[in-house]
């Protein structure tokens, strides 16, 4: 199944740089990603912030604030634009602990004492953790396992592995050890794209409406079918490539100036 799903990602992600990545200006695509990543990485964990709203905020920062958007809502979505950019300009970086704790750091620094106190920017839980129906393990046995994670992960990006293959297979496993109080998804999936980034993919932007696919492919990634989450990422990834060209060619032809 993966197979045929790493091809078709292959194929499409050539066109994709071609007509679209490729044309645009380094610092307009990467705001374009940083909108709907951060729109969408924040919306799955409840941010009610729109793209739209996203695009606004990113636009005049603190100048204009979307009408009715708590306080909380707004510096979480501050802080994630922080950690992309910091993200994307030190995706070369090895992934170690030092940076696992600087970039969590910049993520949360607003956000996670109002939501738990106690809970510091940058430091591991001390506390065993459950989200929705998902019960953790140890936290202390959990975090013990980050370095082998963050070791293995590296040395699977120097091999033949596909880096889809490693980007969501991280995920799976960051997201099962969930060393952090707080923003573990966002942690991972901002990590994953990372991974991405290293050799030049598109970021994988997974859309809140695709949540409850999303955490049914982590659940089976933690009952040991690895399969389900990498072919998730594969799809989610394609959706995005073909969604966008679609876009592109229909607007490219929107020239006829009919009312004329």
């Amino acid at each position: 199944m993966c197979e045929d799903l790493e091809k078709e990602y292959g194929e499409l992600m050539l066109e994709y740089q071609q007509k679209v990545t490729d044309k645009m200006p380094p610092e307009e695509l990467q705001e374009y990603n940083e909108v709907l990543f951060s729109a969408h990485s924040c919306g799955i964990e409840g941010n009610s912030y729109t793209i739209n709203d996203t695009r606004a905020l990113k636009e005049l920062s603190l100048g204009v604030v979307p009408q009715g958007k708590p306080l909380v809502e707004t510096m979480e979505m501050l802080d994630h634009f922080h950690a992309f950019e910091f993200m994307t300009q030190t995706r070369h970086e090895p992934l170690t602990e030092d940076y696992l704790l600087q970039l969590h750091k910049i993520l949360t620094e607003h956000t996670i004492a109002y939501r738990h106190p106690g809970a510091k920017p940058g430091e591991y839980t001390t506390m065993d953790m459950a989200a929705g129906d998902t019960l953790f393990g140890d936290h202390e046995e959990l975090i013990a396992k980050v370095p082998l994670l963050l070791e293995k992960t590296e040395q699977a990006m120097q091999g033949n592995l596909p880096r889809m293959f490693v980007a969501a297979t991280f995920h799976g496993y960051f997201i099962y050890l969930h060393p952090f109080r707080d923003g573990n998804g966002r942690m991972g999936r901002l990590l994953s794209n990372k991974i991405l980034l290293q050799s030049g993919h598109p970021i994988v932007i997974i859309p809140r409406e695709e949540k409850e696919e999303y955490i049914s492919a982590l659940k089976l990634f933690h009952s040991d079918s690895i399969e389900y989450l990498v072919a998730f990422f594969y799809k989610t990834a394609i959706r995005r490539m073909q969604n966008e060209l679609k876009q592109k060619s229909s607007n490219s032809a929107k020239g006829m100036f009919f009312l004329f």
